[in-house]
């Protein structure tokens, strides 16, 4: 019986494995495609493509240099590793609660980053940055999420419902902040809420890599201990992991990824929520971390270029364009998730 049932789990997991290379490759394709027309036809600039090959390689001159190297480039890395960022964080808070619905918007993360960015755009408060006020913030709500989740241990489904009630109250402390702030503090802030690469450049980029890198590292070194979780938790404990310390991790992990993300482009939304699904599906299983990295890349680099180029209502900001995306994503996820129920 050994013999007959080894040989078919080794093709089964060969096959497995040759799946996911071949979805991996094609969506890095996909992003390697839409960033060459980010950066070849989005933006106003007249340039000749000519001039506009070198200068993409930091070998132009004059406009060309200024134009794609200067803002064109960074702005489609920007897209592509805050896409990344956002997928990842997705998948491993839906793979932490065990709920597809379960992301850092729904928890509360994203909200609290917009909270605090928002206080020093509207209050001007002296010597803190936005960007560090975003990842302070989200780092905040999510310590906040797992304490008040705690009573003999932490409950997914009590995280889900502290998070959603700490990111509203981070959504009102947000909406009350714009009401009392001046005309140009109000459209700085929601610039910035609605989720723009307009401001991409090349200090975002390394901070965007090193967060990527870094997380991914630490990913990998959980990755065995998350995936007990799938087992529930008392089983997951009687294998040897250890539930609240690796959840409470997992749990800052994922708020630092999408609060450097955040941080960076303002809250994208809906793209932690789609990333895992979709990644899942292609890939069909549920461990896909490097696929709805990919996944979430496409969607913001292809959101960007849609962003920047579409008739009639270019340019608009990033997040808009996610928006209309992904809200059909979320009542598909909720209906399928009450059939299933």
């Amino acid at each position: 019986m050994t013999d007959v049932l080894l040989p078919e789990l080794v093709r089964g997991r060969r096959r497995e494995r040759n799946r996911s290379l071949a979805v991996c490759a094609a969506l890095c394709a996909a992003i390697v495609l839409l960033a060459a027309a980010e950066i070849l036809i989005a933006g106003s600039a007249d340039i000749a493509l000519a001039d506009m090959i070198p200068a993409a390689f930091g070998a132009g001159e004059g406009l060309a240099a200024y134009v794609v190297f200067e803002t064109r480039v960074p702005r489609a890395l920007v897209a592509l590793l805050s896409g990344a960022l956002f997928g990842l964080a997705g998948h491993l808070y839906q793979r932490l609660v065990g709920n597809v619905l379960a992301t850092p918007d729904i928890l509360g993360i994203s909200a609290g980053a917009s909270a605090a960015a928002t206080a020093v755009l509207t209050l001007g408060v002296a010597g803190i940055g936005v960007q560090v006020s975003a990842v302070a913030g989200a780092l905040g709500v999510a310590a906040l999420v797992f304490l008040l989740s705690w009573h003999r241990g932490v409950s997914p489904y009590r995280l889900v419902l502290v998070g959603i009630g700490i990111g509203a109250c981070a959504s009102a402390i947000t909406t009350y902040l714009v009401t009392r702030a001046d005309e140009m503090s109000v459209e700085r802030a929601l610039r910035w809420m609605i989720g723009s690469l307009g401001g991409a450049d090349w200090g975002g980029v390394r901070v965007l890599l090193v967060t990527l890198v870094v997380g991914s590292v630490l990913l990998a070194v959980g990755s065995r201990g998350l995936r007990t979780f799938a087992l529930g938790d008392d089983l997951a404990a009687a294998l040897g992991t250890r539930v609240s310390r690796l959840r409470f991790g997992a749990l800052l992990l994922g708020a630092g990824l999408a609060a450097v993300a955040t941080s960076i482009t303002g809250p994208i939304g809906f793209v932690a929520l789609v990333s895992g699904p979709l990644a899942a599906r292609l890939v069909r299983r549920t461990d896909a971390a490097v696929a709805a990295a990919l996944v979430g890349a496409v969607i913001v680099v292809g959101a960007d270029l849609i962003a920047q180029t579409a008739p009639f209502i270019s340019p608009v900001p990033t997040g808009s364009i996610t928006a209309v995306i992904g809200a059909p994503a979320l009542i598909y996820l909720l209906v399928r998730g009450r059939r299933t129920s």
